[in-house]
């Protein structure tokens, strides 16, 4: 959709309230002890993620990436909510969206697509879905990494939902190998001044 308004003070506001996605908190830092994670960065390693698992699953990778930077804006309004504090609140994103949203020139075309998100039955928003949940993996093994025990006491809980709620093949073979993985092994055994470099023996 085009529009051929000039005024740009809804484009404005949105981006800056967009950016305010940097200063929002994931609420799940009150239990990695110290970690700070903010709403932006999930959202980006998520895109990373879903662009992974949609390599080998398939789907329209322009629409997967909409979705996924889109999928939690949200929370720029409500707050990040986590399994704990979802017990006792309760959250309007769809309204929260419609403001944020409203103005624009691609309000019908992210309203859809959050809504289509939300549904995960297309390919697409099973994709984006499952990115979103291997991000908490994702953090888990690294903190793990440097002493934090969470991984080990959401372990159980972790298996359920890679077994019950994600969607995709890849997703789940993820979950399965990062048992094994070692978040420092991409610069560990890569190219660098030990393996290739001037320090090689």
């Amino acid at each position: 959709m085009t529009t051929s308004s000039n005024n740009l003070r809804p484009d404005i506001n949105f981006l800056f309230e967009i950016g305010n996605l940097r200063l929002i908190p994931r609420m799940g830092n009150r239990f990695l002890r110290g970690v700070n994670q903010n709403l932006a960065e999930h959202h980006f390693r998520v895109f990373w993620i879903a662009m992974i698992i949609a390599g080998r699953e398939g789907g329209d990778t322009g629409k997967i990436a909409k979705m996924v930077l889109m999928h939690d804006i949200p929370e720029s309004r409500t707050g990040d909510v986590d399994y704990l504090s979802r017990q006792y609140v309760e959250r309007n994103e769809k309204l929260a969206l419609e403001d944020m949203l409203s103005g624009l020139p691609m309000k019908d075309e992210f309203e859809t697509l959050w809504h289509e998100y939300e549904a995960h039955e297309t390919l697409e928003a099973k994709i984006a879905k499952d990115a979103d949940n291997l991000d908490v993996d994702f953090d888990l093994f690294e903190q793990a990494a440097m002493g934090n025990t969470l991984r080990g006491h959401w372990q159980e809980a972790r298996r359920f939902i890679a077994k019950e709620k994600f969607y995709t093949k890849t997703a789940k073979k993820l979950f399965a190998q990062l048992e094994n993985a070692n978040p420092h092994e991409w610069h560990l055994n890569g190219r660098n001044r030990l393996t290739n470099g001037d320090w090689k023996k």
